[in-house]
């Protein structure tokens, strides 16, 4: 007999351990009956033989022994069928447990084997903000280099225009003219 701490916990071992408990079933169903078939000869043999005459203290010793032990017997056969219906329910909840378990299992991997088409869309999401952003920070750049570039050009015509000094004019004289130190 087993106890509760000693239980098998996996299927196989539960269909092992249900299988010996019907053997053994099957076995005290055998005693069973041979001792009802030996009661039924013992009770059978005395009411042939007289019927009004009392049986034996032996007879009687037997025949309390025999009930006693076809009573051990179908206490031990209620017992059994208990445990068999117990470990029925069991290995169905198990079943249970494992078909669950099967399908969890087909889920998760159909899950992972989706992943990277999953992980490809969302980073294509985001790369594709990212890609605008870009885009519209290169044409903010190439607008902000023509503007430099047209500043550039204004400010160098400006500095040209500015470097050119107003320098007075004077005109011209002939060599006659050109005062000397004498003259003067």
């Amino acid at each position: 007999m087993t106890t509760p701490t000693d239980r098998p916990s996996t299927l196989p071992e539960l269909q092992a351990e249900v299988a010996h408990l019907r053997e053994e079933l099957n076995m005290r169903d055998q005693l069973v009956q041979q001792l009802s078939q030996e009661l039924f000869r013992l009770v059978k043999g005395n009411a042939s033989s007289a019927p009004s005459v009392e049986l034996s203290e032996r007879q009687q010793a037997e025949l309390r022994m025999l009930r006693d032990q076809l009573q051990g017997v179908e206490e031990q056969v209620t017992f059994y069928q208990d445990q068999i219906a117990e470990r029925d329910l069991e290995m169905q909840q198990m079943r249970q447990s494992m078909l669950e378990l099967t399908e969890r299992a087909k889920m998760l991997e159909q899950v992972v084997q989706e992943l990277p088409r999953v992980y490809h869309e969302k980073f294509e999401q985001r790369m594709q903000t990212v890609r605008e952003k870009v885009a519209m920070i290169q044409r903010e750049n190439r607008q902000l280099h023509a503007e430099l570039k047209s500043v550039s050009y204004r400010l160098a015509v400006r500095n040209r225009q500015s470097n050119q000094l107003d320098l007075p004019s004077f005109p011209r004289l002939g060599a006659n003219s050109i005062p000397t130190l004498g003259n003067a």
